[in-house]
């Protein structure tokens, strides 16, 4: 497994810093996710397990014949949180437990994929052999084999069969589910959603029918008003987590260390779908990049003031919010004007909030002293893009409907946490 140095070019850390990038920079990001992937397994192996010893092994063998199953295994956004954890730990790095024996699932989903003729143990996770990036049986750990007839789980009589495409279910068998787009679902990787609240159930058919639909329109939204976007969701995302949804309201989350996978809740309609993506998207490029360049110094224990937040932040949220809001505000600076009556007002208001949301909090990080130089680039470059949003004319009625919602939104935090620090100027 060849591992590669990466660095960011100017050009694309300024299209980057612009809020943008395109599908070109997601495709950098993404190559540098993927050495780092390698770079954690080669880990994990070095650390001497027998059973890791034994999964890498088999992974170069698979890697020899098909390197595209291989790839599409450790691509996969679970594998990125399993990796991690399960590394920390064994170097003591981090509490808690890791199991390097689950290595095995990944060679034995790679050997599914190829084809691949081998016999591998993989034990199981909460009571299921979970194969990343295909799907799960409910069974305790076994035996996983390939060989010219298929694969099966399990041996003599007591032996379940991976359907030919393991992303249809069959008996026995829960698939990661296709998604239009080549999206993957995934509603049941124990590594979906560390810390979030993932679903804790599968889609029904009729959830995954209304998901799909709502997908297809989405999509249409971006391909014909926000192409820039619609590329980098192509780009960056593989697989969508269903969260819970909270009592009032929607849910989204990128996960940290699954690079490619967002989650959220149930999509309403197509266009909350399609203003998540563009949303998630940011989070999802920036993550990639902040393992490239650092663009924050340590910690200081300072919390400020987010508009879209009810807890203060230390200076790295408030960037990865300020970066998410630009997106956010980009998204309906165009889309306000492809909406009539309610809608419209509702489009028009948004995009006066989080534009003016978003200033502040560029202001802000710009005036802490706590980012480093390439991270005070990066904010004039988001600065440089919304400066003239700010004078774009909005409606007086969206405007006030705006100023009102953020108004309520910082009294609401005083009341819980006092003033602002003085730099914000609130």
């Amino acid at each position: 497994m060849i591992l590669t140095r990466h660095e960011i070019p100017e050009e694309m850390f300024l299209a980057l810093a612009a809020g943008g990038g395109g599908a070109e920079a997601v495709g950098l990001l993404n190559r540098a996710q993927y050495s780092k992937r390698l770079l954690l397994l080669r880990g994990i192996r070095d650390t001497g397990h027998p059973g890791a010893l034994a999964a890498y092994d088999l992974l170069a063998r698979i890697q020899e014949e098909d390197p595209r199953a291989v790839e599409a295994v450790l691509r996969y956004p679970t594998v990125g949180e399993w990796a991690r954890r399960t590394l920390l730990v064994l170097t003591g790095r981090e509490a808690g437990t890791a199991d390097p024996e689950e290595f095995a699932a990944l060679a034995a989903a790679a050997a599914v994929r190829a084809g691949h003729p081998c016999a591998i143990h993989v034990p199981d996770r909460d009571g299921a052999i979970v194969l990343p990036s295909l799907g799960r049986a409910p069974v305790p750990g076994d035996l996983v084999r390939v060989d010219g007839g298929g694969a099966v789980i399990g041996t003599g009589a007591d032996t379940l069969r991976i359907p030919p495409d393991p992303h249809e279910d069959a008996p026995g068998w829960q698939a990661v589910r296709r998604l239009p787009g080549g999206l993957l679902l995934d509603d049941h990787d124990p590594d979906r959603m560390p810390g979030g609240t993932a679903l804790p159930r599968r889609l029904t058919p009729a959830e995954l029918d209304h998901w799909r639909e709502t997908l297809v329109r989405a999509r249409r939204i971006l391909d014909l008003h926000h192409p820039t976007v619609a590329a980098e969701t192509a780009a960056a995302l593989t697989v969508l987590t269903p969260l819970v949804a909270p009592e009032h309201g929607q849910s989204s989350a990128t996960p940290k260390h699954a690079f490619g996978n967002i989650g959220l809740s149930t999509p309403p309609d197509p266009l909350f779908l399609a203003v998540t993506l563009a949303h998630e998207v940011q989070h999802t490029k920036l993550t990639g990049l902040l393992d490239v360049v650092p663009l924050t110094r340590p910690d200081d224990g300072t919390r400020y003031y987010a508009p879209w937040r009810t807890d203060p932040r230390p200076v790295p949220g408030l960037l990865q919010g300020a970066y998410a809001h630009l997106g956010i505000a980009g998204f309906w600076r165009v889309q306000r004007h492809h909406e009539t009556g309610e809608p419209a007002l509702r489009a028009h208001a948004d995009f006066a909030r989080w534009r003016a949301a978003t200033d502040l909090v560029l202001r802000t990080l710009a005036a802490t002293g706590d980012l480093t130089p390439d991270g005070e680039r990066f904010v004039a470059g988001m600065a440089e893009t919304l400066a003239p949003w700010l004078d774009e004319p909005v409606p007086a009625d969206a405007l006030a409907l705006g100023r009102d919602a953020a108004d309520r939104h910082l009294a609401a935090w005083r009341a819980a946490h006092g003033a602002p620090p003085a730099l914000q100027g609130l």
